[in-house]
């Protein structure tokens, strides 16, 4: 009679079997191992985001960034983390938060104006830097605006070759055709307000006009700098897009309407506040363009080969209710000209 046993060599079917069971095996574990793969967390990105303003408000300058943010699929602490930092209208604050910012090591940094970009600037030569500011050619920030080079690159508030000073000097003067002495408020710490200056006084020598300058560094001389505006009988100030008029507008506006001077400012808060007439790019469009320079990045792009983008819409808002307490007629022409009236 025969047996099972066939001298302690496993029969031909049993090989099989064995064969069979150790590739399913081995089949499983391959295929857990690439579920596994599969299913582990990929890597957040980081952004660090700077401004010397304020954060109270719900601010236009974060809106716009949200908002773009949005458009191209990112939604906050979700699939990408922004830390904020705000130097609350301290520009003496900035360097440190933005020391702070470097040392979380971010996938992207974004800037807001020259003292944030410069401050990053000195921390930094590697982490890419997404900025929003009026001149980075001539700040020294960029090589230039089609070719960046080094980690910088962004938006640039001009229009064309030239900023818009010297063109709100012209509205102002279409606003106050009697005018003979327009004052300038500036923040002398800016290195770029000196082309500013010099082209408000290149506009005003045509137009027949003096400018005066009233230099302001922090928004505790806001109010003393405007009372000297009204007590030296300027007929009207242009007020510079820079710290501290962007991180106290709406008190600047207030203190313009206290003081009787009209005004004219890139800033559409300060004319919303009190200004008459606001003339520059749009901030909230300006702000919501940056998340495309952080998308790219973040997809691999180098900051040195995304050329920066200038500022291409821009809005004429002139303030009626303002023009009325001061006891002025603003020219139909330059009323059909705006983009807005605030009645």
């Amino acid at each position: 009679m025969k047996t099972g046993n066939t001298g302690g060599r496993p029969r031909r079917r049993d090989l099989l079997a064995l064969c069979a069971a150790a590739f399913l095996a081995s089949g499983a574990a391959g295929a857990w191992s690439l579920d596994a793969r599969a299913q582990k967390p990929t890597k957040v990105p980081r952004v660090g985001w700077i401004w010397a303003g304020r954060s109270a408000g719900n601010p236009t300058e974060v809106a716009g960034f949200r908002q773009g943010l949005k458009e191209f699929g990112y939604i906050e602490g979700q699939n990408i983390v922004v830390e904020y930092r705000f130097g609350e209208g301290r520009d003496d604050r900035v360097a440190d938060l933005a020391a702070e910012l470097v040392q979380l090591r971010p996938d992207v940094l974004v800037a807001l104006g020259d003292f944030p970009v410069r401050a990053l600037k000195t921390v930094t030569t590697t982490i890419p830097v997404v900025l929003m500011t009026g001149d980075p050619v001539g700040a020294g920030f960029v090589a230039s605006l089609a070719r960046p080079g080094g980690n910088i690159t962004g938006v640039s508030m001009m229009h064309g070759l030239e900023g818009l000073t010297g063109k709100r000097v012209e509205l102002l003067k279409d606003a106050l055709p009697g005018a003979t002495r327009i004052g300038l408020m500036f923040n002398p710490d800016t290195p770029t307000q000196v082309g500013s200056l010099a082209q408000a006084e290149e506009v005003a020598s045509r137009l027949g006009l003096v400018i005066r300058p009233f230099p302001v560094r922090r928004g505790d001389e806001l109010e003393a700098a405007i009372n000297s505006v009204a007590r030296e009988g300027v007929d009207g100030v242009e007020i510079e897009p820079i710290s501290p008029f962007t991180s106290y507008p709406e008190e600047t506006g207030e203190l313009l309407s206290k003081y009787r001077v009209p005004a004219v400012s890139e800033l559409r808060r300060i004319a919303e506040g009190g200004g008459l007439i606001s003339y520059g790019p749009n901030l909230f469009d300006a702000t919501r363009r940056q998340a495309y320079f952080v998308d790219r990045i973040l997809k691999g792009a180098m900051p040195a080969d995304l050329p920066v983008e200038q500022a291409t819409r821009l809005e004429l808002v002139v303030n009626i209710k303002t023009a009325r307490a001061l006891g002025l007629t603003i020219p139909h022409s330059l009323l059909l000209r705006a983009d807005e009236v605030i009645e």
